[in-house]
């Protein structure tokens, strides 16, 4: 019978060639379908969602940083970080990281060590943001690049966003390369890998969309073409770290950063079948929402062709709660749940949804706060609400 209180796997599962066993929330025996899910003992079903949490000053990881990511930690456990710049040109928001200089990577080394001594699993999400910037954050004041020229008309949390640059065609490689490089400095930081920000209206995102990407070369037009940008990164990063360390975030359906597209399903669709050549760890998509940011927002099926078509390990995200999380495992319509502002405000929901205990209550006004403990380190455990 369904138990809604258990939210953890209770046996192991392990990197095999083929596939694993293990039992689900439901108490079940089940295979794996995918090789590729992460190497990870008294495993949780419940991931970390990247958030930005803006307390990076100029860029470079803090020591607060450790902290806040240990208390969210679990053994067997699975934490994305926030979204983590490539180059300094992919910056678009105050006291955001980037992994791009040396400073940087030996900044996040004892953040890393924090996670895994409490026997958690580490992915870094790197990302360009493209046009979501101004020139304030760019490289001698110079616009920020994108797949087009077309601004950003409205405010993003409060940022007049410069008009973009459309990129060259003969500049895209050296952005390609850019993210194989933050992929290779991810791993030295001690990363178990990487997850490819290609969601929420960033760079990536406005090459696929096509009501964004307005190019003329095979970087633009048909859908293969717009999707062209995203797989080099792709398949650049399996190179150099191995598919088995790579994930990417998809954000289809969602209108965010202005970047939508006239048919999500088959931008969606076309993603997951081509990310099956490079089989990589995972996918990683976000629920269409009603309005972003929503509460008690409604969920559509419309992933689920989407999670149909992927080989591997599929994860879900979209404002989740505790029920939502067990229906989308218990109907098979999800691998892996993230969760993103309950975690923030509860470090150890693991725990909480295991013991279906009640949860802290977030505080939108300190989401993006630059300090170092308010909001973001002192959010209480359980047993200090005892």
């Amino acid at each position: 019978m369904y138990d809604t209180k258990k939210l953890v796997y209770d046996l192991s599962f392990f990197f095999l060639l083929d596939y694993s066993v293990s039992f689900d929330m439901l108490g079940n025996e089940f295979v794996i379908r995918s090789s590729k899910i992460l190497a990870i003992g008294s495993s949780f079903r419940i991931v970390l969602a990247p958030l930005t949490r803006q307390r990076s000053y100029d860029n470079v990881p803090q020591p607060h940083v450790v902290l806040y990511y240990s208390q969210r930690a679990t053994k067997g456990g699975l934490l994305i970080s926030e979204a983590t710049g490539v180059s300094d040109t992919a910056q678009g928001f105050l006291h955001s990281p980037g992994i791009w200089t040396r400073e940087q990577v030996e900044a996040w080394k004892p953040i890393v060590d924090a996670v895994h001594a409490k026997g958690g699993i580490f992915f870094c999400q790197i990302g360009h943001v493209g046009r979501v910037s101004n020139s304030g954050f760019q490289p001698d004041g110079q616009a920020p690049v994108s797949s087009t020229d077309k601004p950003i008309t409205s405010q993003v949390e409060g940022m007049e966003c410069t008009p973009p640059r459309l990129l060259r065609t003969d500049e895209i490689p050296k952005i390609v390369n850019d993210f194989r490089i933050a992929a290779r400095n991810a791993m030295e930081a001690g990363f178990d890998g990487v997850e490819i920000h290609g969601a929420h209206g960033f760079l990536i995102d406005q090459f696929m969309k096509d009501q964004v990407n307005n190019r003329t070369d095979q970087y633009g037009g048909s859908l293969q073409n717009r999707c062209r940008f995203p797989l080099e990164i792709v398949e650049a990063i399996a190179n150099e770290i191995g598919s088995d360390k790579v994930g990417i975030r998809l954000s289809p359906h969602i209108n965010y950063m202005e970047s939508e597209d006239s048919d999500p399903e088959a931008l969606g669709l076309h993603m997951v079948k081509s990310l099956n050549k490079y089989g990589i760890a995972y996918c990683h998509m976000v629920e269409p929402r009603m309005k972003i940011g929503a509460e008690n927002s409604k969920f559509s099926e419309s992933l689920l062709p989407m999670r149909k078509a992927f080989n591997n390990t599929f994860i879900v995200a979209g404002g989740y709660d505790r029920e939502d999380g067990n229906k989308a495992l218990e109907e098979n319509r999800a691998d892996l749940v993230a969760y993103g502002r309950l975690f923030l405000a509860n470090p150890d929901l693991p725990r909480r949804f295991e013991l279906d205990a009640p949860l802290n209550k977030y505080n939108r006004e300190t989401f993006y706060t630059h300090d170092p403990v308010v909001g973001y380190t002192d959010y209480p455990f359980l047993e200090d609400t005892a």
